[in-house]
């Protein structure tokens, strides 16, 4: 069995705000209305805004969580990751921080956004195809990166400081009843559903995923860790992995308690209804947690955490249009 303490997130509750921020969780308005593609269901939602984080997204929390213990010779040679722009920023900004070099080997065709903030924050950027990103973050080696290898999802430290979004809901919103966030990897819904289930085991923990990528909704009707069998990249780029990684998968299944698979259709609506209602830019990850939540039919309060704001606003502009 694999879990996240409930110490360690606490404890990281006590370190990384010094970096993290303590970010709002607002209500979506909402009349019953959203049009096209998307059915609102019966819940009240709420947005956990993590698009403020300075990165723009949660990824913060975790990577100073790791980075923040690393002994001088774990660190001497610097940090690197694998990322598609989130979390390539939340090491980057760590690593600066903490006066530690960073590299990341970066999905080529991640948005130009989070390539460039990537690069602003003093990160050498090593290109690569999605394969072989993916790749390196299974087999957790490259042999042209170099330093301490800070893993985008796969990191006890890392998902204990996500774990610290569970801590700040349960705290501002004491009768939530479900809290839905999107999955790529696992670290983000790993983390706040270890603190969930061991201080709120009544809390719904519900997985977001594209229907172009959903792997752990295939590990869930098998019973085990699988590949997706169909997997399409998408502008949800910041969820949706090619697999559920074994050592994720013990954590994923007690602590989450299923996945909604969602239409690209209506992860676009939820892009505009966050925007013309909730004022905020969600990216396609962020907002594919928005239209799970929306979408479901059990009555409560549920939260929706946006997990991040990073895309290229040209992108966004084409997206929010095309929605009928």
């Amino acid at each position: 069995m694999r879990d996240i303490a409930i110490e360690d997130i606490t404890d990281a509750a006590r370190h990384i705000y010094d970096l993290a921020i303590r970010t709002p969780l607002v209500r979506l308005p909402m009349d019953g209305d959203t049009r096209g593609h998307l059915r609102e269901g019966t819940s009240r939602v709420f947005l956990k805004l993590e698009t403020l984080q300075l990165v723009g997204s949660f990824k913060l929390r975790g990577a100073h969580n790791v980075v923040r213990q690393l002994s001088r010779s774990e660190s001497r040679d610097g940090v690197w990751t694998v990322s598609a722009g989130n979390a390539g920023q939340g090491v980057a900004l760590a690593a600066r921080h903490a006066g530690i070099p960073c590299s990341v080997m970066a999905v080529e065709t991640a948005p130009r956004t989070k390539l460039d903030a990537m690069r602003r924050l003093g990160a050498t950027l090593v290109p690569a195809s999605y394969d072989e990103c993916w790749q390196t973050a299974e087999a957790r080696y490259s042999s042209r990166m170099r330093g301490y290898f800070v893993h985008p999802f796969d990191d006890d430290r890392l998902m204990a400081g996500h774990g610290t979004i569970a801590l700040e809901i349960l705290a501002d919103l004491p009768d939530v009843t479900a809290v839905v966030g999107s999955l790529g990897g696992g670290g983000l819904i790993g983390g706040v559903g270890a603190a969930l289930r061991a201080l709120r085991p009544d809390v719904a923990v519900v997985a977001a995923e594209p229907e172009t990528a959903a792997p752990f909704a295939e590990s869930l009707a098998h019973g085990g860790p699988r590949r997706a069998t169909e997997w399409q990249a998408s502008f949800v780029d910041g969820a949706g992995g090619k697999s559920v990684l074994p050592r994720m998968w013990p954590l994923l299944s007690r602590v989450v308690d299923e996945s909604m698979v969602i239409p690209l259709a209506q992860v676009a609506q939820a892009m505009r209804v966050v925007a013309e209602r909730g004022h905020v830019i969600a990216e396609g990850a962020g907002a594919c947690a928005v239209a799970a939540a929306l979408s479901r039919r059990t009555p409560g309060a549920v939260v929706a955490i946006v997990s991040g704001g990073n895309v290229d606003l040209d992108t966004f502009a084409a997206i929010v249009a095309a929605v009928p």
